[in-house]
């Protein structure tokens, strides 16, 4: 099975999470990796053959980064066809705030891939950070579901933000779309 990791990074930040959550899918160990830069040229039939895409792009002005939004415009070919359909997706985000609105920037990535007949899966794990005992080290300390959320100081390179929290939760995504793709198409045999 081959899983491709796609995404737009405006200073490095979400290139450092994108490369967490493809770390997490090749720690599956049953699926070659592909990581797409959207600012780049496109391998459109490497996407047609990945059987899952996990979208990423930073959070700019509460959504998708214009970069990242003209790859989803420039899909409308294979949309027409739903040449997508079926395949497993998932997203990631990262912006400056604790918030900064990522869940919308989820919002977009998950309608985006049901209007391809994607099957999303979200991040699958609890909240952390969010008890007097808890930590700012625990996994899914921005305590999302719908997928996997990052925040970079605006003052730090890539170098040190996101935090190593934010990066093993990407990475766990990673894992999760690897485990889930595998159990599906495992089942459809």
């Amino acid at each position: 099975m081959q899983i491709a990791v796609v995404y737009h990074s405006g200073y490095g930040h979400t290139a450092k999470q994108a490369a967490a959550v493809l770390e997490g899918v090749e720690q599956s160990g049953d699926a070659e990796s592909l990581l797409v830069d959207v600012a780049q040229e496109i391998p459109w039939d490497e996407l047609q053959r990945s059987d899952a895409l996990i979208f990423g792009c930073p959070t700019y002005m509460g959504g998708p980064s214009a970069v990242f939004k003209k790859f989803m415009e420039d899909s409308s070919s294979r949309w027409m066809k739903q040449a997508w359909a079926d395949k497993i997706a998932a997203g990631f985000t990262n912006s400056s705030s604790q918030s900064g609105d990522k869940l919308n920037t989820l919002m977009s990535l998950s309608v985006f891939a049901a209007q391809h007949g994607m099957i999303w899966v979200g991040l699958g794990l609890l909240p952390g950070n969010n008890a007097s005992t808890a930590s700012p080290q625990d996994l899914n300390r921005l305590g999302s579901f719908l997928g996997a959320m990052a925040q970079s100081n605006v003052d730090q390179p890539p170098e040190l933000a996101p935090p190593a929290a934010d990066l093993l939760t990407a990475r766990r995504l990673g894992l999760r779309v690897a485990t889930i793709t595998q159990r599906l198409m495992s089942a459809n045999k």
